[in-house]
Order: structure tokens, then sequence, then C-alpha cells
């Protein structure tokens, strides 16, 4: 597999998620919602797109996939298969290939770190991080 297929499909990703959140398994078939944020509707437009270049069984699986991820986003083994069938449509297809590319931003370089609960620590590199209550460091 091109490393250009793996890396369009690590950078639809968070908008994959985004969109499976915001519009469920009927993702496929909603038109886009102002109600909606920019990074929901773009991981719709990726998936019609990927839609439009599938056929027969490979409509039906990914179909199939889309309703798995979306019946619960945190379901990484849901979320991979959705990857997968996106795989298969793009080494299928350089048309494809195309379209989400020019869909997609340009990578910045720019590194995102999200923390999120309680105590979280997000870092791009560190030394030492330590959350918790009543905790000692050396004496």
């Amino acid at each position: 597999m091109s490393a250009e297929i793996v890396g369009l499909v690590e950078q639809a990703g968070p908008y994959l998620t985004a969109a499976l959140g915001a519009y469920g398994a009927g993702v496929l078939s909603r038109a886009e919602d102002s109600a909606v944020d920019a990074t929901a509707n773009l991981g719709r437009l990726i998936l019609h797109a990927v839609w439009r270049h599938r056929g027969g069984t490979g409509l039906a699986a990914l179909e199939t996939a889309v309703e798995d991820a979306a019946e619960d986003i945190e379901d990484a083994d849901a979320a991979a298969a959705l990857r997968q069938q996106i795989k298969r449509a793009l080494r299928d297809d350089e048309e494809l290939c195309r379209e989400l590319a020019s869909l997609l931003p340009e990578p910045s370089g720019a590194v995102t770190i999200t923390a999120s609960g309680a105590r979280a620590i997000a870092a791009q590199s560190i030394g030492m991080a330590v959350t918790g209550d009543n905790t000692q460091f050396g004496k």
C-alpha cells in the first residue's frame, strides 16, 4: 500500500470521527448541516466521496463499517475497519485519491496535543509529570 494512501487515511481520521459523532450512521445520507462544525462536515464530505466511488460489495462493506463505527465512536476496532474500507477504495481508484487530497487541508507540520479528563496531562515532550493527591518526590 502506498504511503500516500496511508497518509490520506491518517489525515482524514479526525474528520471521520467528528462526522460520525455529529451525524451518526446517517452520515452517508445526510446533507451538510450548518449547525455542525467544519471538521464534521469535512468528514461527511470525505465519506460521501468514498461512497460515490464504491460499487457493489464495496458499497455494502463501507455502509456496514460506517454503521459499526457510528454505533460506538470510541471502538478502535470499528474505526480501524472503516479506515480499512477507505484504504481499499483508495487503492482501487486514483481519481478518489486526488479528490480526497484536494478536500484535506495541507499538513502544516503543527502538532496538536489534547488532554481531556481529570488530572490529564498533554505534552509533546516531557521529562516528568505527576498528577494525583499527596504525591511526594524524593526526600
